[in-house]
């Protein structure tokens, strides 16, 4: 036996061997990358690049149709390739209404439905409470608290996520100033008109903005410990036009002062210097602020046809860069939306998206109103605008403005993707863009707010009388 020749032929047996392993393992890993990139190969077996979408659910395991019929992908919480184009997704589960919705899927990127809502179609009212007097109400941002409000000093708030409800008294009387006292009341009176009430991210605190006849009062009142809530125009003895909560708990505001916009340290009650002069309009997301202000008399000298510039800056800089100039005032918000932050510039009916980074790159839309406030949607998915009841809906993942009507402008939250109005005792639902417009309810008070609490409970008043509907089986 030539020992040699058969080592030769085992080595050329093992190199062969590790080439073919390593070109197995580049065709995977290419195959891998061409899908991943959405590569696929179609019926007539012929390459073409496809995109994907991933569908979620509330409550999970709804069947998925596509283009009118059903495939693999049979319930929701999961992915699938799609060709590109325009494709209708419907989900349906036995006991339950059906959602849908067509969607335009774009080659190698992903689309995500992470907010369809499908209602139990069968549900027993349940009558947790009664709602006496001219009592009012506001449910916090994370619909987990529900505060009364009315005209005495004594006021409450319910836990939502709670099984069995227990009203809390909330004693406001040493919080306004637009309070009576009177020793002929036992409760005293609150005398204020409450015009706007904006809870924090933690459902912990609202910031009231309330009218005494001719005055202005921000409150910031503490529900867990309304002893520590803050009569922000009496401890600062200002007269401030605009405030907002900048962080989850309340403990740092941004205010507008004389047209200055300032800091409050509401833990140490410390305003701060001038942030920035002559403030129009302004938003925030976290510690970075955007705002639209007028040009100082020097400044509009050298450019006589810009009379206000939008500007942005970051807290603990404070070094203002002026992005652009306007011969108008116009309203700005800053959002994120996956990792990418954008400024959103609104001047009359013309609509504006900028990188935040680079603030060239921009997409233009016009609207056929003028809308009168814009609102960042819930983790930056939408931009709502708004006039009365004519709504613009920018949805970022579609890269598209909708604009719908809804019955009346009395409409609110649902949850954070789906908006409510009450029209003649009917409670009426939609999603953040104005499809799936559902009936859930009857004969509902359009004088007090609706709200799904833990994905499972719809609250509502009617008939004087807090009622939670279970939206789930259970």
């Amino acid at each position: 036996m030539d020992i040699e020749k058969q080592k030769k032929r085992q080595s050329f047996k093992i190199i062969i061997s590790e080439i073919i392993m390593v070109l197995a393992v580049i065709a995977t890993v290419t195959v891998l990358a061409f899908i991943v990139s959405g590569y696929w190969i179609n019926s007539d077996f012929e390459v073409e690049r496809q995109g994907m979408v991933q569908v979620s659910s509330v409550p999970t395991g709804a069947n998925v149709d596509i283009d009118g019929s059903s495939s693999w992908l049979q319930r929701t919480n999961t992915s699938r390739v799609l060709s590109s184009g325009e494709h209708t997704i419907t989900l349906t589960k036995d006991g339950y209404d059906s959602w849908s919705k067509t969607v335009n899927i774009k080659e190698g990127l992903l689309y995500r439905l992470h907010y369809p809502r499908l209602f139990l179609s069968e549900r027993t009212p349940e009558h947790m409470l009664p709602i006496t007097g001219d009592t009012m109400a506001t449910v916090s941002s994370d619909h987990s608290t529900m505060v009364f409000i009315n005209n005495t000093t004594k006021w409450s708030y319910l836990n939502l996520t709670s099984d069995k409800l227990e009203p809390k008294p909330l004693d406001i009387s040493k919080a306004f100033s637009s309070v009576s006292l009177a020793e002929s009341s036992s409760t005293g009176l609150f005398t204020g008109e409450i015009i706007k009430a904006d809870w924090d991210f933690d459902g912990t605190h609202i910031l009231f903005k309330v009218r005494q006849e001719d005055k202005i009062e921000w409150v910031l009142i503490n529900v867990r410990d309304v002893t520590k809530s803050i009569n922000l125009t009496k401890e600062f003895g200002a007269d401030f036009s605009d405030v907002k909560i900048l962080d989850n708990s309340s403990n740092n505001l941004l205010a507008v002062r004389n047209y200055n916009l300032h800091r409050i340290d509401t833990s140490s009650k410390q305003i701060s210097s001038v942030l920035v002069e002559n403030v129009i309009d302004f938003d925030h997301f976290e510690n970075e602020i955007v705002f639209t202000a007028k040009h100082t008399v020097d400044t509009t000298d050298q450019l006589p046809n810009a009379e206000y510039y939008v500007g942005y800056f970051k807290l603990g800089d404070e070094k203002i860069t002026k992005l652009e100039t306007t011969t108008t005032p116009v309203k700005v918000v800053l959002s994120k939306f996956y990792d990418k932050k954008y400024i959103t510039v609104l001047s009359d009916n013309q609509l504006v998206v900028h990188s935040r980074d680079k603030y060239t790159e921009k997409t233009n839309y016009e609207l056929s109103f003028t809308p009168k406030r814009m609102l960042v949607g819930h983790d930056g998915e939408f931009i709502l605008m708004a006039t009365d009841n004519n709504l613009a809906t920018l949805d970022m993942e579609a890269n598209l403005v909708r604009e719908w009507t809804i019955e009346n402008d009395k409409y609110g939250w649902l949850d954070n993707d789906m908006l409510y109005v009450v029209s003649d005792g009917e409670l009426i639902v939609y999603d953040f863009d104005g499809y799936n417009r559902r009936s859930v309810a009857k004969n509902a008070s359009s004088h007090f707010p609706v709200a799904i609490t833990d994905n499972k409970w719809l609250y509502y008043v009617s008939d004087d009388e807090l009622i939670r509907e279970w939206i789930v089986e259970h």
